[in-house]
């Protein structure tokens, strides 16, 4: 069964590494239509460089490429984060050549032409795995409690509740979700800024930086109901949500 836009409870972004600008172009309609965010790099340099600027959740690379070719490309991102997945993409079935790709630490080899929906059954496989591993899914489970609140992070509800009584139910945006759910994760602790920004925004920037700063203070409203909650501004850092009363608040 091929996986839908639908069946993605978070969007993963891509880096996308293909000198045939044409083919690149298709691919990139293709898995955006499927519900991921794609940057397109046209060779080994370019994808360096934007690998450098954003974060991703997996590479997606040609081997045979003007300038630096994938296995190059792969070295460089391996010595940056050396548990990204990587997919490489090549027209050469030569042993040693698949060889030397798994050498690398590739995840999977796809070798062409190939068909677009098993190359999206490879992505949403090693995705699967990845996420289990580093264990990204513990929110996606339960409700998490914040106070008084609960946030249903799959459905994006923040609930407020006396008692037994739901008294305040808010609908976030993607990006309130995204953002509270950081918060959650670094609860009582600094949430770095830039990290905050690469994972929701894409890149850490002036203009992406002011935007967080609109968000935060939407959260701030949303939880201002109670006292116990406080988001704080940590300069030249990022922001801490501090759940008076936990293990760690006080610090």
């Amino acid at each position: 069964m091929i996986a839908t836009k639908q069946e993605q409870t978070t969007t993963s972004r891509i880096l996308l590494v293909e000198d045939d600008r044409n083919f690149g172009d298709v691919l990139r309609s293709y898995l955006e239509m499927h519900g991921f965010t794609v940057d397109l790099a046209v060779d080994g340099i370019d994808g360096f460089e934007q690998f450098r600027r954003a974060e991703y959740d997996i590479c997606i690379t040609d081997v045979m490429m003007p300038r630096k070719d994938g296995f190059s490309l792969a070295k460089d991102i391996r010595s940056k984060n050396p548990e990204i997945p990587i997919i490489f993409l090549t027209a050469k079935t030569l042993k040693e050549d698949v060889l030397e790709g798994f050498r690398i630490g590739a995840d999977d080899y796809v070798t062409k032409p190939f068909n677009s929906e098993e190359l999206l059954l490879r992505v949403n496989a090693i995705l699967r795995r990845t996420k289990k591993q580093s264990g990204e899914d513990e929110l996606e489970e339960d409700e998490i409690r914040i106070g008084k609140y609960y946030f249903n992070n799959p459905l994006r509800f923040l609930y407020l509740k006396e008692g037994d009584e739901i008294t305040e139910k808010i609908k976030l945006s993607p990006k309130e979700a995204l953002l509270l759910k950081l918060f959650c994760k670094y609860r009582n602790n600094v949430l770095p800024r830039s990290e905050a920004l690469t994972k929701i925004w894409g890149e850490d920037n002036y203009f992406t930086a002011r935007s967080m700063d609109v968000f935060v203070t939407k959260l701030r409203k949303y939880l201002a109901k109670d006292e116990t909650i406080e988001i704080t501004n940590i300069h030249g850092n990022g922001f801490r949500m501090i759940v008076r009363g936990e293990i760690g608040s006080e610090l």
